[in-house]
């Protein structure tokens, strides 16, 4: 299970690792928290007044391209998109907006996904969100709540049978490490690296990097990765910063998707390559 804000999320943090996995015959459900409805159109190709006007069902056909795309599962929480605040002094989130939630009430629906899908592992954000916008932080908080309730049958009785999940992780993106080899092989190309000066920026914000607990192997999945993402169209301008470096070096430069485990109920020795180390080949994986 992936937990993750928005439509689009999904496709640009994990997944080509849901797609693997799925390629393996694993079940593999995308929990969306809530519809977009705030976000922008970020495609100046379709940056038109009717695609704005019918942004919210434009955003769920995008999600339902994206999930046959990678061959998951989805399902919506239903929740409202928070909007990123901007300006000097940040304007107040619109009333019942997912960040504004009460997060006993917000966890429930999360809880009886859990309880239905029972999944082994659960993968979503960091304590920031990755990025500090105030639906994934929210997202963050929801799925850790829900992971740590799910299994427990005093809480949330009425929300079906108790299912603990083993394992909890969080996307970590991008790190220095990450960027520098997509640099530097992109440069060794005789190509322009769009992440020139991106080194320097990274001086004054966390790098994940020493975080990073797991790397999964999907290299052969970017391509998957990238129809996916390229189906939330209002999202992604095709012709942008994320698709300049080619693929091959992509592949080549990293070819893992990173994760930080969070939770745990089992014991596995880390570093680990695989989500489901320390389940596989036991009673935990009947």
């Amino acid at each position: 299970m992936a937990v993750h804000a928005h439509p689009d999320d999904e496709s640009s943090k994990g997944a080509a690792t849901m797609a693997k996995y799925v390629a393996e015959g694993v079940d593999v459900l995308v929990v969306t928290c809530t519809g977009g409805e705030a976000g922008s159109v970020l495609n100046p190709k379709l940056d038109r007044p009717e695609v704005w006007a019918d942004i919210a069902n434009i955003r769920r056909a995008e999600m339902d391209a994206a999930r046959a795309i990678l061959g998951v599962e989805q399902a919506w929480l239903g929740f409202v998109d928070s909007g990123l605040p901007e300006g000097d002094p940040l304007p107040p989130l619109p009333e019942g907006c997912f960040a504004l939630q009460e997060l006993d009430a917000a966890a429930g629906p999360l809880v009886r996904l859990m309880r239905e899908f029972r999944p082994h592992v659960v993968t979503t954000y960091d304590e920031q969100g990755g990025y500090p916008h105030p639906d994934h932080i929210m997202c963050h908080q929801v799925s850790v709540a829900a992971f740590e309730a799910a299994g427990d049958p005093q809480r949330y009785p009425e929300l079906g049978e108790p299912w603990q999940p083993l394992k909890l992780y969080y996307d970590v993106g991008f790190s220095r490490a990450k960027i520098k080899a997509l640099h530097e092989w992109t440069l060794a190309a005789g190509l322009v690296s769009p992440y020139e000066g991106w080194m320097d920026r990274w001086q004054h914000r966390e790098d994940r990097g020493s975080q990073i607990t797991t790397r999964v192997h999907c290299a052969e999945y970017f391509p998957v990765r990238d129809d996916a993402l390229r189906a939330h169209a209002t999202q992604i301008d095709p012709d942008g910063f994320w698709f300049q470096v080619p693929m091959e070096i992509q592949q080549n430069a990293w070819p893992t998707e990173d994760f930080q485990l969070a939770r745990t109920h089992i014991d596995a020795p880390l570093p680990e390559s695989d989500l489901f180390a320390g389940i596989r080949g036991t009673d935990h994986a009947r």
